[in-house]
C-alpha cells in the first residue's frame, strides 16, 4: 500500500507470516510424537491383550519408550546427515565450477531465470547483479535448491525426533500408570485416539493446513496400527 505523507512518498509493506520456515522440525516433531503416541499405545495394547499384569505393561512400554526415543534420534541424525553431506557435496561442485568457468556460470544462471519468465536481457542483468551480490548462494538457491529455510540441520532434526517421541510415547503410559487394571485396554486405547487426534490438529494447524483433516489422517491410521496389536496380542496370550 502507497501512502502519500505531505511532499513524500512512502511505500508501507503487508507482513506476510509463512509456515515453510517450520518444515525441518515440524516434520521430526511430528513425526516422533506420532510414532511414540501409536507405537507404545500399541505395545501397551499387545501386552495388555495377552492379559499380563500392569507391571508387565509398564516394563514393555518404558522398554519401548526408550529404544524408540534412542531409534528416532538416531534415525533422523543419520538420515539429515546424509542430506547435509548431500548438500555439501553440490555445492562444492558449484564453487569448483564458479572458479573454474564463471562466465559459464553466469549463463546457466540466467538460464533458469529464462525458463522462469524472464526475458533474455533481464535474465541476464538479474544473473550478473545477484552472482556480483551472492554467487555461490544464487546457485545454491535458483539451481539446486539449497536455501536457508530448507537446510538440513541433522541436530535439530533429532533432538526435536527424540523429545517428541519421549511425549507421544508418555501420553500412553502415564494412562496405564492411572487407569483400572481390569479397563486398562479400553482406556488406553480410548485416551490414546483422543491424543492422536489432538496432535494430528496441532500438527495440521501448525503446519497451516486443515485441523480436522489432520486429525482424521492420524485418527485412521493410529486405530488401525493399535487394532492390529491388540489383535496380535490377544492371539499370542490365548493358551493353546
Amino acid at each position: 500500500m502507497i501512502m502519500h505523507a505531505g511532499t513524500k512518498w512512502r511505500m508501507t509493506l503487508r507482513k506476510e507470516f509463512h509456515n515453510t520456515h517450520r518444515t525441518g522440525w515440524l516434520r521430526a516433531a511430528v513425526l516422533g510424537a506420532n510414532d511414540g503416541l501409536v507405537s507404545t499405545a500399541s505395545l501397551v495394547l499387545g501386552v495388555a491383550s495377552a492379559e499380563a499384569s500392569r507391571g508387565s505393561v509398564l516394563l514393555a512400554g518404558t522398554a519401548g519408550l526408550v529404544a524408540g526415543a534412542m531409534a528416532m534420534a538416531a534415525g533422523e541424525y543419520v538420515s539429515v546427515s546424509s542430506q547435509a553431506d548431500t548438500e555439501k557435496a553440490d555445492l562444492a561442485i558449484e564453487l569448483k565450477g564458479l572458479e573454474l568457468d564463471n562466465a559459464g556460470e553466469h549463463a546457466e544462471l540466467a538460464e533458469i531465470y529464462m525458463e522462469r519468465g524472464l526475458t533474455a536481457e533481464l535474465a541476464r542483468e538479474v544473473a550478473v547483479q545477484l552472482m556480483k551480490f551472492d554467487a555461490l548462494g544464487a546457485h545454491a538457491r535458483d539451481e539446486l535448491g539449497i536455501s536457508e529455510v530448507f537446510k538440513a540441520r541433522p541436530i535439530q532434526a533429532s533432538v526435536a525426533s527424540a523429545a517428541s517421541f519421549i511425549l507421544g510415547a508418555g501420553m500412553p503410559l502415564l494412562v496405564t500408570v492411572l487407569a483400572p487394571e481390569r479397563l486398562l485396554g479400553e482406556l488406553v486405547a480410548a485416551a490414546s485416539l483422543v491424543f492422536l487426534a489432538l496432535l494430528g490438529a496441532i500438527a495440521a494447524h501448525a503446519g497451516g493446513a486443515g485441523r480436522l483433516r489432520g486429525a482424521m489422517r492420524v485418527l485412521i491410521w493410529g486405530s488401525l496400527a493399535m487394532g492390529v496389536t491388540a489383535g496380535v496380542g490377544r492371539l499370542i496370550g490365548t493358551p493353546v
